[in-house]
C-alpha cells in the first residue's frame, strides 16, 4: 500500500496528521452528479505520537492511520514528495471523521 511506504519515510510529530486527498464518487448509486464540494474526502496516512497533556500524561491524537477525517477548507501545511500533495494538520484542526 502506497500509504504504509510513505509513512516509512515521513513520521509526523506530536500531534501532527498526514493526510492525502483522495478521490471521491463523482456520481451517486442513483445517477445524480455531485457537485465538487461535496466529492472532497481525505485519509490519515500517518499520525504523531501525541504529547504531554496539562496533568503531564501522554495524549494519543484523536484520530488512527486510515481513518477518512474532515477537514476545513483552508489551512495544513501542503507537503510533496514524488510529485503528489500532502498535507500536515494539527489534531485540533481536524473537524471530524467519517464513520462507515
Amino acid at each position: 500500500m502506497a500509504g504504509q511506504a510513505f509513512r516509512k519515510f515521513l513520521l509526523p510529530f506530536f500531534f501532527q496528521v498526514l493526510v492525502e486527498r483522495s478521490a471521491s464518487k463523482t456520481v451517486t448509486k442513483g445517477g445524480i452528479m455531485l457537485p465538487e464540494k461535496s466529492q472532497r474526502k481525505v485519509c490519515g496516512l500517518a499520525v504523531g505520537s501525541g504529547g504531554k497533556g496539562k496533568s503531564g500524561e501522554i495524549e494519543p491524537v484523536s484520530v488512527k492511520v486510515e481513518d477518512k477525517v474532515l477537514l476545513p477548507e483552508y489551512g495544513g501545511t501542503k507537503v510533496v514528495p514524488d510529485d503528489k500533495d500532502y498535507f500536515l494538520f494539527r489534531d485540533s484542526d481536524i473537524l471530524g471523521k467519517y464513520v462507515d
